[in-house]
């Protein structure tokens, strides 16, 4: 697989780090995962206690369990983000 994508003629940079700085769509890209997230695992337990079926109930917890760990690894993720940036 190429390790660079041929963009118009031009080739993408790959960064071995993510940068520094959290742009305006970055922010608004991690509020909408936070919020996918959020309601994926509010449904699953919704479901999870709708359902019979003991299997089915453990893996549908499961699943909203992954959810907010995606979650709360954004948040964290954010939150250490905010505290490296020195305030001005």
């Amino acid at each position: 697989m190429q390790q660079q994508q041929n963009m118009g003629g031009q080739q993408q940079p790959i960064y071995p780090q993510p940068p520094n700085i959290v742009t305006t769509k970055d922010s608004l890209y991690l509020a909408d995962m936070m919020s996918w997230n959020l309601l994926a695992m509010k449904k699953a337990h919704h479901f999870a206690q709708q359902c019979q079926d003991q299997e089915v109930k453990q893996l549908i917890e499961k699943a909203g369990q992954m959810h907010q760990r995606h979650y709360e690894k954004i948040l964290s993720q954010t939150q250490s983000t905010q505290q490296q940036q020195p305030l001005q």
